[in-house]
């Protein structure tokens, strides 16, 4: 019994052991999930505390980022424009009402007065946004219209054609550049209303529902005008494209006449350099070889005028036509100038005068001897030198002399120089008194001229022998001549010879001072010169002696 006591003693221990071993197990447990709980409740609000202050950042970003769009949007032109038609279109509707309420209210009352007040600052408000009057997006619903194609019918016109393209090239990048603004615009208020409707989850509620509204109206506007001007662009390309196809076609057709003209204008210009090549070997007077010369430089630009009328002009029987007319009358009104041109036609073919002639002409009783320098379409330009003439009547000399070619026609023109011959007659006088030796000092002078003039003598010889193909000439004496005549003073001898004709002065000069010093070296010849004697006895006349003294009392 003792024994079964014992036992139950025990078990009665152990299970009030286990129970309160059971209990402080379950109170620790109990503790431990109290701490688990508190730390999870931390942890929830740590975790709150995180996803308000990224919430916060974010909503502070999207802040900022609409801030940025906004002011973005004041600076663009087509939301300007925009913003300002719907302020236009609000001021009208607002004052449409007001007309309304003042149709139904007595014109004296004081309402009316206030409602009229209120008329005319919305009137003028209305006249200050007046350019807004239209939606700024009729540009692009309805371009303005493309300029008319240009004629090209010449090359001269291909700068048009250039130019056309390059206005049809700027109107597509134009149009094409409103596009893009009008995309990147919406772009930003799709981004604005994305960054809107976030602030609306963020906060809650209502928030921004008003400014959502007005993004979400004028986006469907936006992209209903950019869906219109895309297809007009369609179409507005490709009539662009139409015309600049129609202007390249025209631009080549052109290029190709032009490259036609420039091959035969080339063709030209080398049969001129083969003919001045071809002169050059076979005419040897640089005189005739200049002419020559001229006369293919004028053929050349006579044959390339033609070609540019005949290929530049569509009508070219019309503009003969009105050339022919034109031509008439400028002949009557400009006479002198068509007869220097002709003038100059007969020059070159004429074959009268050439660049290095020495030629002599007159005019309003003044002579004037110098040679060619130039003969131009109009005029022969000549350089005056030291002559016999200048010496005698002008004494002037190296002065430009212009002459127009119709002289040719109605003047006397002298040539010294033509053709072959270098060399004109020239003469020196000189007169001795009646009581000299009139043959002897004739043979004097005779010689003295042959000795000084040979060497000219024998050249013209040779010259006027080379001119008897192209002229009938009897007489080609060239030898000197010696004349002797009785004056009144004396007995002049007239001494002729062959002489330089750029140089007659220098050979005349010779000839005189060699003649001078032979007669002074002869007792019997005196040069006679006008002398008088005076008799200042009155009882009696004396005689005179000479041929040239008078007796005077």
């Amino acid at each position: 019994m003792k024994t079964l006591y014992l036992v139950v003693i025990f078990l009665i221990l152990s299970i009030f052991t286990l129970n309160a071993e059971i209990n402080t197990t379950t109170e620790i447990e109990k503790k431990i999930e109290d701490i688990e709980n508190i730390k999870v409740e931390k942890e929830k609000k740590a975790q709150k505390l995180i996803v308000e202050q990224r919430t916060k950042e974010e909503a502070d970003k999207i802040n900022e980022r609409l801030l940025e769009i906004d002011h973005s949007l004041k600076t663009d032109i087509w939301y300007t424009k925009y913003n300002n038609h719907q302020i236009y279109l609000d001021i009208e509707t607002e004052l449409h009402k007001i007309e309304e309420k003042m149709k139904r209210l007595n014109k004296d009352s004081e309402k009316f007065m206030e409602f009229s007040r209120q008329e005319r600052a919305l009137e003028n408000r209305l006249e200050l946004l007046s350019d807004f009057k239209i939606t700024p997006f009729e540009s692009l619903v309805k371009p303005e219209d493309l300029e008319k194609i240009p004629a090209i019918e010449n090359p001269f016109s291909i700068i048009d054609g250039f130019t056309y393209l390059k206005t049809m090239k700027k109107y597509k990048e134009i149009f094409s550049n409103k596009l893009n603004s009008l995309r990147l615009l919406i772009n930003r208020l799709e981004e604005q209303e994305g960054y809107a409707k976030r602030l609306n989850q963020i906060y809650g509620g209502d928030y921004n529902i008003d400014r959502i509204k007005k993004i979400e109206k004028e986006l469907d506007e936006f992209i209903s005008t950019l869906d219109i001007a895309t297809s007009t662009f369609g179409i507005y390309s490709k009539k662009i494209d139409d015309n600049v196809l129609i202007v390249n076609s025209d631009i080549k057709v052109q290029m190709k006449r032009l490259l036609n003209v420039a091959i035969v204008i080339f063709i030209i210009f080398l049969l001129s350099l083969l003919f001045k090549y071809l002169a050059k070997k076979t005419i040897s007077d640089n005189e005739r070889y200049y002419m020559a010369n001229k006369g293919i430089n004028f053929t050349n630009f006579i044959l390339i005028v033609f070609v540019l009328l005949f290929f530049f002009l569509e009508n070219v029987s019309y503009f003969l036509t009105v050339i022919g007319f034109a031509s008439a009358g400028l002949a009557f009104a400009m006479k002198d100038l068509f007869m220097s041109i002709l003038g100059w036609i007969v020059i070159v073919f004429g074959g009268s005068f050439h660049v290095g002639d020495r030629i002599k002409a007159k005019k309003n009783g003044l002579e004037y001897v110098g040679d060619i320098v130039d003969i131009s379409i109009l005029r022969m330009t000549i350089l005056e030198d030291i002559t016999l003439t200048t010496y005698m009547h002008n004494r002037r000399a190296g002065r430009i002399i212009f002459i127009p070619n119709n002289f040719i026609f109605t003047d006397l023109l002298a040539n010294y120089t033509h053709g072959k011959v270098k060399t004109v007659w020239d003469g020196v006088d000189f007169t001795i008194t009646f009581d000299s030796n009139h043959k002897k000092a004739a043979h004097l002078a005779k010689e003295i001229v042959k000795k000084y003039s040979k060497g000219y003598t024998d050249i013209s010889r040779k010259q006027l022998n080379m001119l008897r193909s192209q002229y009938s000439l009897k007489n080609i004496n060239v030898e000197p001549r010696i004349f002797t005549f009785m004056e009144e003073n004396g007995i002049k001898i007239s001494c002729w010879y062959m002489t330089n004709s750029y140089a007659t002065l220098t050979l005349r000069s010779s000839i005189f001072s060699n003649i001078i010093d032979a007669i002074q070296e002869e007792d019997d010849i005196k040069i006679a010169y006008p002398t008088q004697i005076i008799n200042i006895k009155r009882d009696r006349e004396l005689p005179p002696r000479g041929e040239n003294e008078e007796s005077i009392f």
